[in-house]
């Protein structure tokens, strides 16, 4: 255990013990790892976390409960919530983000536009609720009526 003195001198000396209970123990170190993951994180991880989040929060602001749990779960299905995700990589057609969507420019964009570009898709392809909302059950019906997921 490290002291300052009176005078401003930095001594060692051997921990006394520790008094605290085995829950409060087990908080701190659930806090000191905690704390180190995030610190090893990388930046750009640490950013597509957060990124995530915030589309996560504005799917839930603009989409009654069972249009948010349809949506969730064709994001689950098409990239397991990873933004930079690409599939049919052998196929003639890549697909890219979020939706799994053709358009190249979701190479590079963020998740949130992602969100629109697919909120715009779904209104047209599978029109609105009767809350004025892109149908996502009815996409997310489809996609399991095809077979691709």
């Amino acid at each position: 255990m490290n002291v300052i003195d009176t005078h401003g001198t930095l001594s060692a000396r051997a921990h006394q013990g520790l008094n605290a209970s085995p829950i409060g123990l087990a908080r701190v170190v659930a806090l000191a790892i905690g704390i180190s993951l995030s610190m090893a994180m990388p930046l750009d991880a640490q950013a597509s976390d957060l990124a995530i989040k915030q589309l996560k929060q504005l799917a839930n602001y603009q989409l009654t409960d069972k249009q948010y749990a349809c949506h969730n779960e064709i994001v689950h299905r098409e990239s397991r919530w990873n933004y930079k995700a690409v599939g049919n990589k052998f196929g003639t057609k890549q697909v890219y983000g979020l939706y799994q969507m053709k358009s190249e420019s979701l190479k590079k964009s963020t998740p949130i536009k992602q969100f629109w570009m697919y909120w715009h898709y779904v209104a047209h392809r599978y029109g609105h609720t009767e809350y004025d909302e892109p149908n996502y059950c009815g996409a997310l019906h489809h996609l399991k009526t095809k077979g691709w997921q």
